[in-house]
């Protein structure tokens, strides 16, 4: 509750217990807080930034995530807010390669969905509010101890009893590390650039394509208002990326024919791939979810995705527990999402590997995604592969 400080000066007290502590407040600390508040769960959200960030960060939600948003009411005022993208191209400069069509997939969300991180992260905010649950910033995780009847955790000094915590924290997720769970992979391989910025261009302004050039990958993904993101891979990206190198960018790796004209940088920014696993989801009554228990190559854009799909799974899974079902049900949530992590860092990595390959071996690199365009059944099933709905049947209770 608020306590008054002074005049007029509020300060927000942290509650010295809750049914569940999620740790972040990105995309999927916020899914998990939202399914375990529709459920009538205790939650408390923290999140170490004063501010969200208003950056667009990950800008695609695939129709299998619309789905499982869906399921808790999130997925509508998103969508009002996005740009429906019913169809993904692969093309070398101005030749198409593949053309992989979501406005064919068997969902009530045919299409990829292309909207800022943002975007994403404030629906779910409000989804929440609505709900009276509010996130605390700034908050830190300073200690977690497992206690008798759940955890022990201390903000910034002070003692917050839960029941169960969920890490939600991200790629040096402080809840990982308490609870003592080992986070392997490789890390630093490729560097990338991303920029989102304002073109004169010919190319469809609803249509996510991928450029496969000799330099390398480079992604064109339109964003609402006239917005399009570019991320590519580079030997060394720059730390805020101008209009002169994402034009270089461009005419390198982009159209010929009609080349593309970069006008303004609204934000960039530049990342390195990780391609690290946890080796469970689970240590007790601590939780992981999302880039806390598995990061990898940005390809196909599956990483928030994936992370939304645990949090759905994972809130739902602790609810039930806390309304009487069984324990064994958080051991059923690690089961199931991290194969599915595996196979998504694999995906990833394999999309990254067929981007990348050597200047000798990128005909026969070529000739597949042709084939693969000429055959209705493989372009079906890569469509599937992207929009997560491949996973569905391993979701029980998806609809």
């Amino acid at each position: 509750m608020p306590t008054t400080v002074g005049i007029g000066l509020e300060v927000d007290m942290l509650p010295t217990s809750t049914d569940v502590l999620v740790v972040g407040a990105g995309p999927t600390g916020l899914a998990t807080a939202l399914t375990l508040a529709r459920r009538g769960v205790e939650v408390t959200v923290l999140d170490q930034l004063a501010e969200p960030p208003t950056t667009s960060r990950a800008a695609v939600v695939h129709a299998y995530t619309l789905e499982v948003l869906d399921r808790i009411g999130a997925a509508a005022p998103l969508v009002a807010q996005g740009v429906r993208s019913p169809r993904f191209t692969v093309r070398d400069r101005d030749r198409m390669l593949l053309s992989v069509p979501f406005h064919e997939l068997p969902s009530r969300f045919p299409y990829a969905l292309l909207v800022s991180q943002s975007v994403t992260e404030a629906v779910l905010t409000e989804r929440l509010a609505d709900l009276g649950v509010r996130v605390r910033r700034p908050c830190r995780l300073t200690g977690l101890d497992l206690t008798a009847d759940g955890v022990l955790a201390q903000v910034d000094g002070e003692a917050l009893r839960a029941r169960y915590v969920v890490g939600a924290d991200g790629l040096h997720s402080t809840v990982r590390q308490a609870a003592g769970i080992e986070f392997n992979g490789l890390s630093d391989a490729e560097s990338f650039v991303l920029a989102d910025v304002r073109v004169d261009s010919a190319l469809p302004r609803e249509e996510v394509a991928l450029f496969l050039a000799r330099s390398g990958p480079l992604v064109w993904a339109p964003l609402p208002d006239g917005v399009v993101r570019l991320v590519a891979a580079v030997e060394t990206a720059p730390a805020a990326p101008d209009v002169a190198y994402l034009q270089a960018l461009l005419d390198e790796r982009g159209p010929t024919r009609r080349p593309s004209r970069v006008t303004e940088v609204l934000w960039g920014s530049r990342f390195r791939v990780h391609h690290r696993l946890a080796d469970t989801f689970r240590a007790g009554p601590v939780l992981l979810a999302g880039d806390a228990g598995h990061v990898h190559s940005p390809a196909g854009g599956q990483g928030m995705n994936l992370g939304i799909c645990d949090a759905v799974a994972l809130g739902t899974a602790v609810a039930d527990v806390l309304h009487g079902g069984p324990e064994s049900l958080l051991d059923d949530y690690t089961a199931q999402q991290r194969p599915m992590a595996e196979d998504v860092l694999s995906f990833a990595a394999g999309l990254t590997r067929l981007a990348a390959v050597s200047p000798a071996r990128r005909p026969a690199r070529d000739v597949l995604f042709r084939l693969l365009g000429a055959l209705p059944p493989a372009r079906r099933k890569v469509a599937l592969r992207l929009s997560g709905l491949s996973h569905r049947e391993r979701t029980p209770g998806y609809r």
